[in-house]
């Protein structure tokens, strides 16, 4: 028990870097049904705890359901800031430095909500986030891969004028049925207007998936990927390449991808050289931030606090700021390791 708490202490202060966040996935029942009731939308729950209740995901598709639904309240602006404003709360407790976070515009955009008025919300807050807490971040828009490739264009035409505040695109929503392919030409656009590119692949799909995201899509990292386990080929590629994996243990679990944590392959990945991080996708719905994901973990597998150290360090080397931010983080997870070890008596030289 002594060691389960000196390590949740150890995570607790560990700075951390997000790159796996859907800002709508941080929908707390409480901020639905404030929203619900300021722009009078009626919702099917009483109450935050019968939504809840309705969290009993079996897989991918039974959650999206739900988080669709819940999306409907997002009307105004506000709505948008005060949603990424509630999730830069959480990365302030959770000692979060800097995330790269997810948006999905054809969920608003399709329901009437223009494109300036989700951009414009969570861009103040993440400015405002900056300004009081430091926590730096990036946008990064995502297309939904269970839509036609048509409003995928649209979504990108729309984009444009905001190239200021979005760094990259990406692709989320069903991957079963919904391969890379159907969207090579939409990246291909992407990215000669200046983008960078990630993509969800090996998820529920198979390493295939990650294969095509990579050589079709022209993707800097993979959201997910913990499907390349099956491929031995594949995993060489990415330790060679030291291509990024945004892994979601949380998630995971909680669409049953892996039925316990202690089954997930996170740590088996990570201990073969491939640059894995652990992120929260959806922690509203999935049962946690940050640091609920980093504990979670650590308590279904034997850890060493350098190993936790070094999906902070993945994270930083995998994020899309500058060389001399990433230096800066660097030093910063460092030094925070080093004085631990000290102050708890462990021996340094004990590195895996």
């Amino acid at each position: 028990m002594r060691e389960e708490a000196i390590m949740k202490t150890f995570i607790a202060g560990l700075p951390k870097v997000e790159l796996h966040l859907h800002i709508e996935g941080s929908l707390e029942p409480e901020l639905m049904f404030a929203l619900a009731e300021r722009n009078k939308i009626a919702i099917p729950y009483k109450n935050p705890d019968e939504v809840r209740q309705a969290y009993k995901f079996h897989n991918l598709q039974s959650f999206l359901d739900i988080y669709y639904q819940g999306a409907g309240v997002l009307i105004n602006e506000q709505d948008f800031f005060d949603l990424t404003w509630a999730y830069l709360e959480h990365c302030h407790q959770d000692n979060v430095v800097h995330t790269e976070i997810f948006f999905d515009p054809q969920t608003h955009t399709d329901r009437g909500i223009a494109f300036e008025t989700v951009i414009n919300g969570i861009h103040r807050a993440l400015e405002q986030g900056k300004e009081q807490w430091g926590i730096t971040s990036r946008i990064i828009m995502c297309f939904l891969r269970h839509l036609d490739e048509e409003s995928a264009f649209e979504t990108l035409a729309q984009a444009l004028p905001y190239k200021d505040k979005i760094i990259g695109v990406g692709l989320d929503s069903s991957e079963v049925g919904h391969p890379p392919q159907k969207f090579k030409r939409v990246f291909a656009q992407a990215i000669e207007h200046g983008f960078l590119t990630v993509a969800h692949a090996g998820e529920e799909g198979p390493a295939q998936n990650i294969i095509d995201a990579l050589k079709l899509l022209k993707t800097t990292r993979i959201d997910h990927g913990i499907r390349c386990i099956d491929d031995e080929a594949l995993m060489r590629q990415l330790i060679e390449n030291r291509t990024p994996l945004t892994v979601c243990p949380l998630s995971n679990t909680c669409l049953k991808v892996f039925e316990v944590m202690a089954q997930h392959t996170i740590v088996e990945l990570l201990r073969k050289g491939l640059c894995v991080t652990i992120n929260s996708d959806d922690p509203a719905y999935f049962g946690g931030y940050m640091n609920d994901n980093f504990n979670a973990v650590a308590e279904a597998h034997p850890l060493t606090e350098q190993e936790i150290a070094q999906f902070s360090l993945n994270a930083i080397e995998a994020s899309f700021i500058s060389d001399k931010e990433k230096q800066r983080l660097s030093t910063q997870v460092h030094t925070y390791l080093d004085a631990f070890l000290k102050d708890s008596g462990k021996d340094q030289s004990a590195r895996r």
